[in-house]
């Protein structure tokens, strides 16, 4: 068969399958993308250890290597572009008064016009993640050639802290009495900027790895908890 399927590639194909669980649940019926959002949890805690996982691999073949950047890629484009505005059209789903299908017929614009606004924000935010991710992967290649190692910075945004973002805004959506919904497309909107910005951020070690899933884990728990006690 075509491709690689030893173990520094397993935990890259989880997030992906995740990610396909999450699209699937969040469309079933009027929407569910609370229960999305778990597995964007999920996709994220596969991508914390995915390069660590891989780097133990010493005697990987330089083909090995390549293909394992390339299907990180597109793996998180799925996950953490794809993923995130599929939950928020499900948000959409949810909302009467923000119906995915125009109502034309009560006569009012924002029946048409908030929906279409939203799918521009969807489009534009997936666009985003892609954009950098492919410009990552030129960039990535380029220093490894020339530097080699580990990088120590990321310019723009990564694309997996969509993981931890957009989860912070659905417990929001719980923990209030207000319909965040237009927040969270907002959200997205700020988000995908980032993505495709100069701005300069520091690579986490092993440390910062740990914290950011223990915030991971915390809002799963947190999030598992608010969905007990709306049952």
């Amino acid at each position: 068969m075509l491709g690689y399927y030893n173990y520094t590639v397993i935990l890259t194909y989880l997030s992906l399958v995740s990610a396909g669980l999450g699209i699937t649940i969040s469309l079933i019926g009027q929407g569910h993308p609370f229960l999305g959002t778990f597995f964007l949890l999920f996709c994220g805690l596969c991508d914390a250890f995915d390069g660590e996982v891989a780097r133990r691999k010493k005697n990987r073949t330089e083909d090995e290597i390549k293909f394992g950047i390339q299907i990180d890629s597109l793996s998180d484009l799925v996950a953490f572009g794809v993923l995130p505005a599929i939950i928020g059209e499900a948000m959409l789903w949810q909302n009467p008064e923000f119906s995915m299908v125009p109502r034309l017929h009560t006569g009012n614009p924002l029946d048409v016009l908030v929906p279409v606004l939203c799918m521009l924000v969807m489009m534009l935010y997936v666009l985003m993640a892609m954009i950098r991710l492919a410009y990552f992967n030129v960039l990535e290649e380029k220093r490894q050639k020339e530097e080699g190692g580990k990088r120590k910075s990321y310019t723009g945004l990564p694309v997996t802290s969509a993981a931890l973002i957009f989860p912070f805004v659905m417990l929001l959506q719980f923990m209030t009495p207000l319909d965040i919904t237009v927040v969270y497309y907002g959200v997205m909107l700020l988000v995908g900027y980032l993505f495709v910005s100069k701005i300069e951020i520091k690579k986490p070690g092993i440390k910062g790895i740990l914290i950011l899933c223990g915030i991971g884990a915390l809002e799963f728990v947190i999030m598992l908890i608010l969905r007990s006690l709306a049952r």
